[in-house]
């Protein structure tokens, strides 16, 4: 048995001060950093934690997250989805000229939550207290691909017991899916999460148990 649907510890440093934080219409994509590959990609709710990070997106993502371990996954957010890098730039182009003699600190808090401004600074390696008239187009560019690739390196699973479900189980080749008898033991039925099926968050799982549980209860 192993968790699915669980939040993740993360290795950075920044994660613990932003505890609390909700991000609404993000994206995310997962990469496995061993072949580069996307195993995992959504759009909704994330929030991040002492620990790291949770919320909807995250929990149907670490369903995909196979052979956990430190530095195997990277969790790439995007804070603005519904804009492309050109009208992103734009945006903020329009935030400093309003702002022409602040510091960027204090120029991004129509565009970003103010627990989230003073890490992306600091990630977008501009001084705290450069005023943004005095941005370059490139960091500029580089402030784009930040809020449009934040990475949050992953290092393992929270514990079982902060799974919403469970992968693992008895084998459903073993299991008649018109009784859910055992194949292998007369008399022996299975249901819910102790059969290795496992689906996301909304429903899914409770319409397994329930579906099953029924089925096996009749079939005794």
């Amino acid at each position: 048995m192993k968790p699915s649907l669980v939040p993740v510890n993360t290795s950075d440093s920044w994660t613990g001060s932003l505890q609390g934080l909700a991000l609404k219409n993000i994206a995310i994509t997962v990469r496995d950093n061993d072949t580069y590959n996307e195993v995992f990609h959504d759009f909704g709710e994330m929030l991040f934690t002492h620990f790291g990070v949770s919320g909807p997106v995250i929990l149907s993502a670490s369903s995909h997250m196979k052979n956990m371990r430190d530095g195997k996954y990277t969790i790439e957010i995007d804070l603005k989805p519904g804009l492309t890098d050109e009208k992103l730039d734009a945006r903020i182009l329009r935030d400093f000229s309003e702002n022409a003699n602040k510091s960027i600190a204090n120029a991004l808090g129509k565009l970003l939550p103010s627990k989230l401004i003073p890490v992306i600074v600091r990630l977008s390696e501009i001084p705290t207290d450069m005023k943004v008239n005095q941005i370059t187009k490139d960091m500029r560019h580089d402030l784009v691909y930040l809020l449009k690739h934040f990475e949050v390196n992953v290092e393992s699973f929270r514990s079982l017991d902060e799974a919403i479900v469970t992968s693992g189980g008895v084998s459903v080749k073993e299991i008649n899916p018109k009784t859910m008898q055992s194949t292998l033991c007369e008399n022996l039925y299975f249901s819910g999460e102790v059969i290795d099926v496992d689906a996301y968050t909304g429903g899914f799982n409770l319409q397994i148990a329930f579906s099953t549980g029924v089925l096996a209860g009749k079939s005794v």
